[in-house]
């Protein structure tokens, strides 16, 4: 049973030797349940999971797992270094993220630069301050766009490129402030007069996302 594991759990959990489909549903109290044992019809598939082998060990820094604001991120979240070592591909959801970018018109490069600086890829990313999935969706968030599950990749993403257009919206496209108030809020933004806010977290993580973002524009 996996239900309420946490953000260590889950990385052990799938760090061994594993091969077990993955099973989710949310209570009414909006709680995420995991199982690779579905015992109620409630449970729905999340995701199949294949044999793979044990990574390597590597030394895991979660030093700038902290965060302030409260944005789609969750407080600053940012987990790219500490998932790092999942080893999650952008492949399973190159669909889901093309769907998206047309629906929104978010740059699919863009998306694929934020999923990788918000959970390396990994559908089960849960940081510290409750933000959940790809996109790491803050439970304020994910009702804001009418996501039930914020552990179902489709939907995720979806609420995900959706956020991220309405943030380039309020600040006239600017990239930059846009990421800023993903990751710590608009109010943040708006705070320090539509500039970046002054935490190192933030600053860092939209250095990161910038980077991923050019990378996977030069590879289209």
């Amino acid at each position: 049973m996996l239900a309420g594991c946490g953000v260590a759990l889950i990385l052990l959990c799938f760090s061994a030797i594993v091969h077990a489909d993955i099973y989710t549903y949310v209570d009414a109290r909006g709680v995420v349940h995991l199982t690779d044992r579905p015992t109620d019809p409630r449970y729905q598939l999340l995701m199949r999971t294949q044999p793979m082998q044990q990574p390597e060990k590597r030394k895991v820094n979660t030093g700038n797992s902290l965060g302030y604001g409260y944005g789609g991120s969750g407080y600053g979240n940012s987990y790219g270094s500490l998932f790092d070592s999942w080893g999650g591909s952008v492949e399973p959801y190159v669909g889901i993220i093309r769907e998206a970018s047309k629906r929104t018109g978010v740059n699919d490069a863009l998306l694929k630069a934020v999923i990788r600086a918000e959970s390396a890829f990994n559908p089960l990313a849960v940081s510290r301050k409750g933000a959940v999935g790809l996109m790491q969706l803050m439970p304020e968030t994910a009702k804001r766009y009418g996501v039930k599950n914020r552990l179902d990749p489709h939907a995720n993403v979806h609420a995900g490129a959706r956020f991220l257009k309405d943030l380039l919206y309020q600040f006239d496209n600017d990239l930059t402030l846009s990421l800023a108030a993903y990751n710590a809020g608009e109010g943040a933004v708006r705070k320090y007069g539509n500039t970046v806010p002054p935490y190192p977290e933030t600053q860092r993580y939209v250095d990161k996302v910038l980077q991923f973002y050019k990378q996977y524009r030069y590879a289209m």
